[in-house]
């Protein structure tokens, strides 16, 4: 076994390592639960299943779903099946799901950029069949197992669902490439933002190779085989549609402004935006909710410095995969949502692959052509023995600024942990909601009325079943409650029986709901009271359960 097989053993031991330790922390987010948890509890427990939009496929009295957002597929509730059958129902059991995705990330991200390092000399075609793990490809791995942004989000996988990491990068690798792609498209539709410019620039190199005679033979058949496998993966999103049209209209609705109220014609402020969120998630400080920020002021110009070098030194090498994350950025300007820097979970593997490339584009020396007469072998091996001496300096440049980045991330993701331990978490990614769920399963609460975004899927999850809040606060605008919410309500408070959940004024996301609440109770002769009130581990309030009496 040679040196780099150990460091690649070793750097993937340590990710694991980071990436397991104190896995039930930060709590539970609702995105979690909702987006794989509920529905595979649901599925194992034989609770009645709740399919996103009713949507799903029907099997006996059982409608098993096809989607959980309109935008989401539902990969991650069947893969996580396994893993909750043979361990059972909690928050570390189903993160071991999205962990284990990180590693296989981990894996391709390797091969993808080894396989582009053997683009470099003759016979490549050859090189490529079996491409040796090449020092850039270790770097990659190297720096991503130690990347704070990379361990935090595969601990928490399912929330930015990492799964189309994997697929965007079976793509990349061209293993199965149109079946990956479809997958990545139905994991999560923003996989489009790598699958489309990659597609292009597949499309733009055989046209190239074509033109110079050593293209490779794409048949009817061949076209067709691919355009099946592509297309094969989609098909639940296909049906869902069919039955829904849930995902043509939420494009649809935000093509001028999307849900959140971003405007997605305003392209120049959101490409802005996207581009300080990619040197945000090189840095690694967008984890406030793990209870403390840390920075790493350096990557973003250790990125800088290694990819404008590595792509004058050799531009045919980086260009491309400094294209295509170029591509899915300004791609990545309109949302359906919000401009949400988790979406970058999906670019920063490729982020970090472009920089490993750029840094083995650095340390690279000329290569050898195989096939020369005697005279010229000897005239260019002199000429590589020049080459490769002034290349020693680059190369050591790169070692030392990327080791200097490394060291700074490993210490920062080791911080983080820390501050997680003491913190718990903050805000919805707090593990007060262990506590809530805890509470309402065991003093008898099992239909409180849900007043509000985050609780319902994340309660039901944690309780197994046992409570299932009622939402009644509407999905119409997170800004204010629609008309039919007041009288929703009045119904249910003319059941003195009824508890209600609320997030505190600070934690609370559809606003305007608490307000009605309290005014309809008034109205209706009602006193509401506070009977518990669940907080963050800094003593920050975040759940409050009401009641009313007359």
């Amino acid at each position: 076994m040679n040196l780099h097989r150990i460091g690649l053993l070793l750097a993937l031991a340590l990710y694991l390592a980071l990436a397991f330790y104190q896995p039930g922390l930060p709590g539970l987010h609702y995105d979690e639960a909702r987006e794989a948890g509920l529905n595979a509890m649901e599925i194992l427990t034989g609770a009645p299943i709740t399919a996103f939009r009713g949507v799903g496929v029907t099997l006996g009295e059982r409608t098993f779903p096809l989607m959980v957002q309109d935008y989401i597929g539902a990969l991650n509730v069947y893969l996580a099946l396994p893993f909750l059958a043979l361990s059972g129902i909690g928050v570390p059991n189903l993160r071991v799901l999205p962990i284990l995705c990180g590693l296989l990330v981990l894996l391709l991200v390797e091969r993808s950029v080894s396989d582009c390092m053997a683009w470099r000399g003759p016979d490549t075609a050859e090189k490529l069949a079996t491409a040796p793990l090449s020092t850039a490809g270790l770097t990659a791995v190297v720096l991503l197992a130690v990347s704070p942004s990379f361990i935090f989000w595969s601990r928490q996988g399912i929330f930015v669902t990492n799964l189309t990491q994997v697929f965007v990068f079976l793509s990349v690798w061209q293993v199965s490439a149109a079946l990956a792609a479809g997958a990545a498209l139905y994991a999560k539709l923003l996989a489009v933002w790598v699958i489309a410019p990659l597609a292009l620039m597949a499309g733009a190199w055989w046209l190239y190779r074509r033109r110079q005679g050593s293209a490779p033979t794409l048949s009817l058949r061949t076209l067709l085989l691919a355009a099946l496998a592509f297309v094969l993966p989609l098909l639940p999103l296909f049906w869902f549609n069919l039955q829904s049209r849930g995902t043509f209209a939420s494009i649809g609705a935000s093509l001028g402004q999307s849900y959140y109220g971003v405007d997605n014609l305003a392209f120049g402020a959101n490409l802005v935006a996207r581009m300080g969120q990619l040197v945000q998630v090189l840095r690694g400080d967008q984890f406030w909710y793990l209870g403390a920020v840390f920075a790493n002021a350096l990557a973003p110009w250790v990125a800088l410095i290694t990819v404008t070098i590595g792509a004058v030194r050799a531009p045919r090498l980086v260009l491309p995969p400094l294209f295509l994350l170029g591509a899915a950025v300004s791609m990545s300007i309109f949302t359906v949502s919000d401009l949400f820097v988790t979406h970058y979970a999906l670019l920063q593997p490729l982020a970090l692959a472009t920089v490993a490339i750029g840094a083995g584009a650095m340390g690279a020396g000329a290569i050898l052509p195989e096939k020369q007469t005697p005279e010229k072998q000897i005239t260019a091996a002199a000429r590589v023995q020049r080459v490769n001496a002034r290349a020693a300096a680059p190369a050591l440049l790169a070692a030392l600024l990327l080791f200097a980045t490394g060291a700074v991330d490993l210490a920062n993701a080791l911080a983080y942990h820390r501050a997680l331990a003491q913190s718990g978490g903050l805000a919805d990614h707090s593990d007060a909601s262990y506590h809530l769920a805890y509470y309402l399963r065991y003093n008898g609460m099992g239909a409180p009325i849900a007043l509000d975004w985050g609780i319902d899927a994340t309660v039901r999850y944690l309780s197994e079943g046992t409570v299932t809040p009622i939402e009644i606060f509407g999905y119409a605008s997170p800004l204010a409650p629609d008309d039919a919410f007041r009288d929703q309500l009045a119904s249910f408070l003319e059941n003195p029986d009824n508890v209600y959940l609320l997030h505190s004024e600070e934690a609370t996301v559809f606003r305007g709901r608490a307000e009605v609440f309290h005014a309809t109770a008034a109205a209706l002769g009602l006193t509401p009271v506070l009977e518990q009130r669940f907080a963050q581990r800094d003593g920050a309030p975040l759940y409050e359960i009401w009641k009313v009496q007359p």
